[in-house]
């Protein structure tokens, strides 16, 4: 099994599910020809992010990692009229790409963009007191996971769905003497998850155009305690 057999896997079911979509594919051309890493999640897995908030009826959304708003293109194009995607960026040039890509895509009207470092954001978004979200979804720097899915806890409500992204790492989230601090991040999110009565969690590994990696995923049971 190799990344090049992957990675045509990826390609057929993009074809084969019809996938390729413009809007997108404008998106990512925008974020390649602006420089920004080639991080976003795949089709494949921007369809299943639109298919998770599908399954939530998801009127709130918050992402925590915007990039140049591949994802959240991908999600917002599922809210109501009154819905919002809540997205996180800490860098500037990255934010204007995303920018300019929501408007492209004719979704600006329900993403609200906010610049800086999410382990400082969340922390003023939670002060807002703002309705629960429900679907989070957590894509950012992975030493910093622990703290995003605290603060996403804070800010969920019972039946609320929180997805982690990159959380295998190749395997290396097995070796528990790693020095990687993204190894480490994980790891400690884990458990987090694992020591959390109030919510239901898994792993799930992947493979595709992205290589080999995988999603968190965890399911608040009851409330966050300080929102009871």
């Amino acid at each position: 099994m190799t990344q090049e057999l992957w990675s045509s896997v990826d390609s057929y079911i993009v074809g084969a599910l019809s996938l390729a979509d413009p809007e997108l594919e404008a998106a990512q051309a925008a974020s390649d020809a602006a420089g920004l890493p080639p991080i976003q999640v795949s089709a494949a897995q921007g369809k299943f992010l639109e298919i998770l908030a599908r399954m939530q009826s998801a009127r709130r959304i918050l992402e925590v990692g915007t990039l140049g708003g591949y994802s959240t293109i991908w999600m917002a194009r599922t809210l109501p009229d009154d819905g919002v995607v809540v997205t996180l960026e800490v860098d500037p040039k990255h934010a204007e790409v995303a920018s300019s890509n929501f408007r492209n895509a004719g979704v600006a009207s329900r993403i609200d963009l906010r610049i800086g470092n999410a382990v400082e954001t969340l922390p003023l978004l939670a002060a807002e007191k703002p309705e629960p979200f429900d679907l989070i979804f957590i894509d950012a720097d992975k030493p910093s996971n622990p703290i995003y899915f605290d603060w996403g806890l804070k800010m969920s409500r019972a039946g609320t769905l929180i997805i982690v992204d990159n959380v295998v790492r190749d395997g290396a989230v097995i070796d528990a003497e790693s020095e990687d601090a993204s190894v480490i991040g994980v790891r400690r999110l884990n458990d987090m998850m694992a020591a959390n009565s109030d919510i239901v969690s898994t792993v799930l590994q992947t493979v595709g155009v992205k290589g080999y990696d995988g999603f968190a995923m965890a399911y608040v049971l009851v409330p966050p305690r300080q929102n009871r």
